[in-house]
């Protein structure tokens, strides 16, 4: 008899945090390593948030809260959703959770049961099809290539639907590749969908904050708010806010989702942290100006980035329309020889190689669902990614 279930033989470790934690140890080991893999702000949290958890703790908000988050926090998302997106919810019909990956796992797994299909546009988080398949669901994974932006067509969303599929996962803007929709790209999307009433929607909208050049990721129930009693609509306070450690995700969605979720939580992590949700509730109604200061460091780090990896022989990189990643394409650096001697076969090669020949920790594209690309974070110092980037255009240079 082995110890672990059979469940977990159909999941894979997450590869950012195992690429992440290598990188750290060959830190601590003493190597020159810049770790480019992490889905982190390098931003620290808004003091106004801080202070306001000092208060929560200063007054005693120590205890538990509802399983579903304080009524203060749910009132707050509500306002968030309505002044930012023009949907209306009722704090009956949000739920927090230790971050927006416990929303995903909650909904999926109160929902999908054995055979249930679940389309996801790819290249996509690592975590998306791994959660499907962990719910007994099966994930069916549409490739959006650099030509069409990392998008998904209506035509490619219409020719997967199929009798047995349960939801429809998008995640805007995108990780790993910055593809952001907008609202008229999103609507040819949302008018397939209704014409499928058993089709369910998870937009993930954790990176809607961070947008460049003007542009305003769309959401599903905004562009077509038709669709609001199959969607949930999820976001947090992670990358917006530089909240990471904070952990405090929330979504809105019918009652009956809802409940089926607190049911869930309610049995493994129960509330999240009284605390976090404090801060979080300053997060959403406090001064926004920090985030527009973010979102103009990420963009000029991001037109350094593009147009650093562009002039690496055999990366073509694409400019994405928000997050913190670019995904460049390596298709002409596959086959050959680093100037350490290492075959470069496929994209996990590129990254292993740029590693430990270069010092830059990246994540292969195959994790992502989409080989033949890489994934690079640029929430991190200019410095830094100035470093980072010269590496890798030495790196692809000694390519042959």
């Amino acid at each position: 008899m082995t110890l672990t279930a059979e469940r977990l033989d159909r999941i894979s470790p997450s590869q950012t945090i195992a690429i992440t934690a290598k990188a750290r140890a060959l830190k601590a080991a003493g190597q020159d390593v810049i770790g480019l893999a992490s889905g982190e702000p390098d931003f620290d949290t808004p003091q106004n948030i801080k202070d306001a958890a000092i208060a929560a703790i200063q007054r005693g908000d120590t205890k538990y809260t509802d399983v579903a988050g304080t009524m203060e926090l749910r009132r707050a998302v509500c306002e968030k959703f309505k002044r930012d997106s023009g949907i209306e919810y009722k704090p009956e019909e949000i739920i927090v959770a230790t971050g927006g990956k416990q929303v995903i796992f909650n909904a999926l797994l109160a929902t999908i049961d054995p055979g249930d299909e679940a389309i996801i546009p790819a290249p996509c988080w690592v975590s998306y099809p791994d959660i499907v398949q962990l719910a007994e669901g099966k994930p069916v994974i549409i490739p959006c290539g650099q030509n069409q932006g990392f998008k998904l067509t209506p035509e490619q969303l219409e020719a997967a639907i199929t009798p047995k599929t349960k939801w429809f996962i998008l995640n805007n803007p995108c990780n790993p590749t910055g593809a952001a929709y907008s609202h008229a790209e999103l609507k040819a999307l949302t008018d397939v969908l209704m014409k499928h009433p058993q089709v369910w929607v998870f937009t993930d909208d954790i990176y809607e904050k961070l947008a460049y050049d003007g542009f305003k990721p769309a959401t599903v129930v905004e562009v077509e708010p038709g669709l609001k009693d199959r969607t949930i609509t999820m976001n947090g306070c992670s990358k917006g806010y530089a909240m990471t450690g904070w952990r405090i995700g929330f979504a809105g969605a019918p009652v009956a989702l809802i409940k089926a979720m607190d049911k869930l939580q309610g049995q493994s992590t129960s509330n999240t942290s009284s605390i976090s949700q404090a801060a979080a509730v300053e997060a959403l109604t406090g001064p926004q100006e920090s985030i527009g200061g973010m979102v103009e460091v990420y963009q000029r780090r991001r037109d350094m980035v593009v147009d650093m990896l562009n002039q690496a022989p055999g990366i073509r990189c694409h400019k994405p329309e928000g997050a913190f990643y670019v995904y460049p394409s390596i298709h002409a650096c596959l086959g050959r020889t680093t100037a350490g001697g290492r075959k470069i076969e496929t994209d996990e090669d590129f990254v292993s190689a740029l590693l430990e020949e270069e010092g830059v920790a990246a994540v292969h594209g195959s994790a992502f669902m989409f080989p033949g690309h890489f994934r690079i974070s640029y929430a991190t110092d200019d410095e830094s990614l100035r470093k980072a980037c010269t590496r890798i255009q030495r790196f692809c240079q000694g390519l042959r």
